[in-house]
């Protein structure tokens, strides 16, 4: 009797580890295909004319954006204080064009075992629009800047969170600003409080890499 509870269990063991197993494969699969939508949409935005930030000698060959491999580990939980008085100011850009802005919370993460204190902002023009009012403003400069990613830093949309204790910063998710393709464009300087010591290989790569 002993040895076919022993048998059980056993069985029950392996069971349940092949379950947590499957839904650790699921679940990645899912991210994977929910960053890969990602990426579709923003190839398609830059092949649609009417969208395109893309010069008409660059659109005419343009077949896709250049992403690093999709990676879990840049996707982190970050603990979220909010600005309590916030107070609007102007943020610089690549041209005399100065947006307002609010610093809408500080965000503290950790990744590769090194601890991070980024700021996160709100854009003052997306409140007027009930399409835009709950984006979030993350941009940032890390050590891949120049080399395999724009010289200027990157940026990530986020939403206010339900639980404003918290907030998922996804680098997976990291694009280029949009003079990053044409000097036409006037985007906002990366503040030196977002300046990352650390490379983050995630997201758009450099244009003509």
């Amino acid at each position: 009797m002993r040895k076919l509870v022993v048998f059980l269990s056993i069985i029950l063991s392996v069971f349940l580890s092949c379950q947590s197993i499957k839904k650790i494969v699921d679940d990645d699969t899912a991210y994977i295909n929910e960053i890969v939508k990602v990426q579709d949409k923003l190839n398609a935005e830059f092949r649609n004319p009417k969208e395109s930030p893309l010069d008409k000698k660059d659109l005419a060959n343009f077949k896709s954006l250049d992403f690093f491999p999709i990676d879990k580990k840049y996707r982190v939980e970050a603990k979220l204080v909010l600005n309590k008085n916030p107070k609007v100011f102007e943020l610089p850009t690549t041209t005399k064009r100065k947006p307002k802005y609010i610093k809408y919370a500080d965000a503290y993460f950790s990744l590769d075992g090194k601890d991070f204190h980024v700021e996160i902002y709100q854009n003052q023009a997306n409140l007027q629009s009930e399409e835009y009012k709950d984006f979030l403003f993350f941009p940032f400069n890390d050590y891949t800047n120049g080399f395999e990613t724009y010289g200027g830093g990157r940026y990530i949309d986020l939403h206010i969170p339900k639980n404003k204790s918290k907030i998922i910063i996804d680098f997976n998710k990291a694009y280029n600003p949009y003079c990053a393709y044409s000097h036409r464009w006037s985007c906002p300087l990366i503040p030196s409080a977002n300046h990352l010591k650390i490379k983050i290989k995630a997201g758009v790569k450099k244009f003509g890499l």
